[in-house]
């Protein structure tokens, strides 16, 4: 089956593997020990901490290991915001980074701290004036921006946020996760964090790089590892695989990345021309490293379940990932795809190996349309619908993504130029889907209303929306 999720995680690098298996038996000692075996393990940890400050642009001595990309979020956001409470108790983050930074300042705001969220565009850039504008917020102690989007492949200007938050004194902490593996972070950042299993390393393995100078203070209790950063015993054998997986992606990165451009291309032109009622999300500039990962794309499907969408097609034999808001797992919208004002449900991220062949690309090509045929039939829906308040009102309280703009659709094929829809909907992931909808459809979103006002009794909201042709 065709991986098309690395983005999530990528496959072991064989360089990697070997290097694993190898360190099994050269490096299972303690390194903080002094006997022979545990020398060995030092030397090994030491030159793959050498090997990968090299590959980030840091020194040895800024470097730690933590146990995954996520714990290295949580402690770069807490503990620069710890080390920084004499400038004051604002973070600012861009509104599509990692939930895991996202988490870490829901508990600092938690705790009696103020956050502010930047705005992006319709790419899922970040807004660099607003940007400018929140680090000089009074009590600005640390800044937070992505090096690229997890879930559209946007590559944001850190090395300009960087250089604006050096200005302000505030540091800057970028979640390199998505782009280490193609290339380094530049700017005056001061901190970054990454995870191995996104780069061909092995699973377990985060680092956590702060620069000298950069005040610091772990939020965890106090260990003797790891410069006092993360507490507990390193994974020498993972760390090691870790190095030379990185090393190994950094030098295949230029032919990767011309390989897998004009793939990419193919699937943003393909895409849409293929299936009906389909956005293609991220920023546009497919052929710009300087704005755009290369292996990476991302589109929305209009009345679809974004997970029924990724079962179809697993049964075909592509195995792609979803950021929607209709999975199981949480029943809440992407909030990347809400900040970029992007229709969230029936969203696929295709994220290709450096395997990936053009023969791949076209077989997905072929079995997407009647993937998502198979799906959009199996959604057939029917609401109560009557009128009030001059409005066709089609009632689908109760029911969920995507089923509130799979009515509204069928509402419009019988509404005259001018004439009104409101949609009375308890879903909460309608208030971003509807207006992304009449974008996308050139119909106009005049806001919501109770949905009492429209049908008694009713609790929820009704969401206004006019035929403009």
């Amino acid at each position: 089956m065709p991986n098309f999720d690395v983005a999530s995680t990528a496959p072991l690098h064989p360089l990697a593997r070997q290097a694993l298996l190898a360190a099994l038996d050269e490096g299972w000692a303690d390194p903080a020990r002094l006997y022979r075996d545990a020398r060995q393990a030092r030397l090994l940890l030491d030159s793959a901490r050498e090997s990968l400050a090299g590959d980030l642009g840091v020194r040895a001595d800024e470097l730690a290991f933590t146990a995954s990309g996520t714990q290295a979020n949580h402690l770069a956001v807490l503990g620069l915001l710890a080390g920084n409470h004499r400038k004051g108790h604002h973070l600012v983050h861009s509104a599509v980074e990692h939930s895991s930074v996202l988490h870490a300042a829901e508990r600092f705001e938690a705790d009696g701290g103020s956050v502010t969220v930047v705005p992006v565009d319709a790419g899922g850039r970040v807004a660099l004036d607003a940007f400018e504008d929140a680090l000089h917020s009074p009590g600005t102690a640390v800044a937070c921006l992505q090096s690229a989007n997890h879930e559209v492949g946007t590559v944001q200007p850190v090395v300009r946020a960087a250089e604006l938050a050096a200005e302000a004194n505030v540091p800057l902490f970028v979640d390199a996760a998505q782009s280490v593996s193609w290339g380094p972070v530049e700017g005056p950042w001061s901190a970054l964090a990454a995870s191995a299993h996104k780069w061909g390393g092995p699973a377990g393995v985060g680092v956590l790089a702060v620069r000298k100078g950069v005040r610091y203070r772990s939020p965890l209790p106090a260990d003797e590892r790891e410069g006092g950063r993360v507490p507990g015993y390193v994974n020498v054998p993972a760390i090691v695989a870790a190095a030379v997986a990185l090393r190994a992606a950094r030098q295949e990165a230029a032919a990767a990345s011309a390989r897998l451009r004009p793939l990419v291309r193919l699937l943003h032109e393909r895409v849409p021309a293929l299936v009906p009622d389909v956005s293609v999300l991220g920023d546009p500039a497919i052929d710009d490293p300087s704005r755009r990962l290369p292996h990476l794309l991302t589109f929305s499907c209009l009345y679809v379940d974004g997970e029924s969408l990724l079962g179809a097609l697993d049964r075909a034999g592509f195995a792609v990932s979803s950021g929607s808001s209709c999975t199981s797992s949480t029943l809440t919208p992407s909030h990347v795809l809400a900040a970029m004002g992007a229709l969230t449900e029936g969203n696929v991220r295709v994220s290709l190996g450096r395997e990936a062949t053009r023969e791949q690309v076209e077989e997905f090509l072929r079995v997407l349309p009647a993937a998502v045929a198979e799906v959009r039939a199996s959604l057939n829906p029917t609401a109560a619908s009557h009128t009030a308040q001059g409005a066709i009102v089609v009632d689908v309280l109760g029911t969920l993504c995507p089923v509130p703009v799979i009515e509204l659709a069928k509402a419009f094929e019988g509404v005259p130029v001018g004439g009104l829809v409101a949609v009375l909907s308890d879903d909460e992931v309608a208030a971003v889907d509807i207006p992304a909808w009449c974008h996308l459809q050139h119909q106009s979103y005049e806001g919501t209303a109770p949905a009492s006002e429209y049908l008694a009794g009713a609790h929820g909201t009704a969401y206004l929306v006019r035929r403009e042709a």
